[in-house]
């Protein structure tokens, strides 16, 4: 799979998710087989940057590259000048965001809202372009909604703007997470540009990965929703499309081992207190999937110390380990 200049050995890849892709759970990701992550969307008003949000946000510390960013906002100029401070601080990839859907990004005509307005997007991503000398890539949806698609006309204006990559959620903005994603849209655009294309949207195992691939044509995958509480999709992923080898979960043992070492690095990466309530969300995620989990899961969302989850989660998980193998 190719991203701007960068070639990758495998088609799939972790895509930005407010609050969840931090650096803890991208290091995850990769170490089961994601190609590359993308970190958590930053807003481009560097006003807001001396936050501790936004500078973990920003933090890359001891991580594989390439180091891409993603930008939010709606003002061209704003953008430019994010991209060019986020380039300046070592980021070697800039990736806008016009995907997301949220209320409060959507209300301040960032995110997904902009692509009602296609001078803008134009505007928008002409101004990053110029600004920063790393690739610049775009993560968009189909457009304001079902019925204005506009995903065409937004590829082909990034592709003239010097874009070097798309990324395409298969959703328009109204349609927020709800009903299915939709592919035959990735695959019109694709057909559309000779820039690469990847696909995203509702894939959560190794089987809809490949049917998406072969529908859309795209060359690669970006998974959000579908890796959390379960990262190993990405090495089953592989598995499929390089070796048509179906993958099972991983055994409980190695699941647990993965789950102790995330819960231990969110708990480093906020602190104690920051860390116990970040690692809540991924610890339900995790224990969904588990025989027995939902009990362990809500003792431990009692706890507000970190040595206290972090013993409860071992202890917890070696317990339910026990009463599977018995």
């Amino acid at each position: 799979m190719q991203l701007a200049s960068y070639s990758f050995d495998g088609p799939v890849a972790l895509a930005p998710m407010a609050g969840i892709t931090d650096r803890p759970f991208r290091q995850i990701c990769r170490e089961w087989g994601a190609s590359y992550a993308v970190a958590e969307m930053l807003t481009s008003d560097a006003s807001l940057w001396h936050s501790r949000k936004s500078r973990l946000r920003m933090d890359f510390t001891g991580e594989a590259g390439p180091r891409i960013v993603q930008i939010a906002g709606g003002d061209a100029q704003m953008l430019a000048d994010a991209a060019r401070r986020n380039a300046d601080l070592g980021a070697e990839v800039i990736d806008i965001n016009m995907g997301c859907p949220a209320k409060k990004v959507c209300r301040k005509a960032a995110g997904s809202a902009l692509l009602a307005d296609e001078p803008l997007v134009a505007e928008i991503l002409e101004a990053v372009v110029k600004a920063v000398n790393v690739p610049v890539t775009l993560k968009f949806r189909t457009g304001p909604t079902r019925e204005h698609n506009n995903a065409l006309r937004i590829a082909r204006l990034a592709e003239d703007c010097g874009i070097q990559a798309l990324a395409l959620h298969g959703r328009s903005r109204a349609d927020a997470y709800r009903g299915e994603a939709e592919h035959d849209t990735v695959r019109a655009v694709k057909s559309a540009v000779s820039i690469p294309v990847l696909a995203n949207g509702d894939v959560s195992s190794a089987q809809q990965a490949r049917a998406v691939l072969a529908h859309s044509g795209a060359d690669g995958l970006l998974i959000g929703r579908g890796a959390q509480g379960r990262p190993w999709l990405f090495a089953q992923i592989r598995a499929l499309l390089d070796a048509e080898q179906d993958l099972p979960d991983p055994a409980l043992q190695t699941q647990a081992e993965t789950i102790n070492q995330h819960i231990a690095a969110l708990h480093a990466f906020y602190g104690p207190q920051g860390g116990v309530r970040v690692a809540r969300k991924h610890i339900t995620w995790y224990l969904e999937h588990w025989p027995g989990g939902a009990l362990l899961r809500r003792e431990l969302m009692k706890l507000d110390c970190a040595e206290a989850q972090r013993d409860m989660l071992a202890a917890g998980l070696e317990s339910l380990l026990v009463a599977e193998a018995a």
